[in-house]
């Protein structure tokens, strides 16, 4: 257990966030480190061919826009032959700032969410008030592309097909290719099926490289001891929130995944302590995504107990959601050290 300053700052674990349908649709922007990404600030990495062949074709994707009164297509220069882009590649490759600078060359109506903003969505307006608000848009783009429910993925591929028919284009970004998305969860031959349908909507650019976040740093996440923890905790700025990491759990536990973007808005500082390994991969995939929202918001952390970076057990990093976990590590190592701020 950890002393507290004078000053009390709140707790997670307090928090009752809402978010309605139409408050899911009003965060359907980039995040907030990527409100300025352009085509011309990303950097390709020269030892990765792959980063300056994605920009290219980003490039070209968007210059089927227009902003002529014939439409968002240039009569004169047809759009690329599918009507989706899907970057594949490693975390921290740079795949987001690529997805939101396209989203910002994009005319007109656009959205831009995660997948489970987009399921969360039709949860909350039903399926057919979703496609009716989102079709006929100039672009949708969806990060962190999931299939971690053969629900979800049969759900996501009729949504993505009717905005399709409605003349929005697609983009997408994943850490595995669209063949791949079910590989090491699931084996259900419907599912696959949904896969292979999904990935027939989408040109595929595979973007090799280095995690971005890690090329100047080593070592873990920080883990303070109690001291340099409370004295952090004293000098934090802004909102600052308390919580140990099991209260922390239950706490994502009893919100939908959805919210947590609401559970941390207005946060600058989130104060964990008592870390330890997981036990449960429930719980590991739920801060997987606890993490995602920090990362967005860009939400500084502070911990003691188990370095962060260290709180995936071995055979949760071998199993099928490898690649979640790394890229929460990834990010904490970021948010932890300040690195990502």
């Amino acid at each position: 257990m950890t002393s507290v300053s004078s000053t009390s700052p709140g707790a997670l674990a307090d928090r009752t966030p809402t978010l309605s349908g139409e408050e899911i649709v009003a965060h359907l922007v980039p995040p907030r480190q990527f409100e300025s990404a352009t085509l011309e600030s990303y950097r390709p990495d020269r030892d990765y061919p792959s980063q300056g062949a994605a920009l290219g074709a980003i490039r070209h994707f968007a210059s089927g826009w227009t902003s002529g009164k014939g439409g968002f297509f240039s009569r004169r220069k047809a759009p690329t032959a599918k009507p989706g882009i899907y970057l594949d590649g490693g975390f921290g490759v740079g795949k987001t700032h690529l997805l939101a600078a396209l989203w910002h060359t994009a005319p007109g109506r656009k959205y831009f969410g995660t997948f489970i903003e987009y399921t969360a969505l039709v949860g909350a307006l039903g399926y057919a008030q979703t496609v009716s608000l989102l079709k006929g848009a100039s672009l949708v783009c969806i990060d962190e592309f999931e299939l971690d429910d053969p629900g979800d993925t049969r759900l996501m591929s009729r949504l993505l097909s009717d905005l399709v028919a409605s003349g929005s284009r697609l983009a997408a970004t994943s850490n595995t290719p669209p063949n791949a998305l079910g590989e090491g969860r699931f084996a259900a031959q419907d599912f696959l099926r949904e896969i292979d349908a999904l990935a027939a909507q989408f040109d595929i650019l595979r973007i090799d490289g280095l995690d971005y976040r890690r090329r100047d740093i080593e070592g873990h996440a920080v883990s303070h001891s109690q001291s340099d923890f409370d004295a952090a905790l004293g000098q934090a700025t802004g909102v600052v929130t308390l919580d140990s990491f099991d209260a922390v759990l239950a706490k994502l536990g009893s919100v939908h995944p959805s919210r947590y973007v609401r559970l941390v808005e207005g946060t600058d500082t989130v104060a964990i302590f008592d870390v330890h390994p997981f036990v449960n991969q429930t719980d590991a995939l739920r801060f997987v995504a606890f993490v995602d929202r920090l990362y967005d918001a860009q939400v500084h952390i502070l911990a003691t107990g188990t370095p962060l970076d260290q709180v995936f057990p071995a055979d949760m990093l071998a199993g099928g959601y490898r690649k979640k976990y790394l890229r929460a590590i990834s990010r904490l190592i970021a948010l932890t050290t300040g690195t990502g701020l």
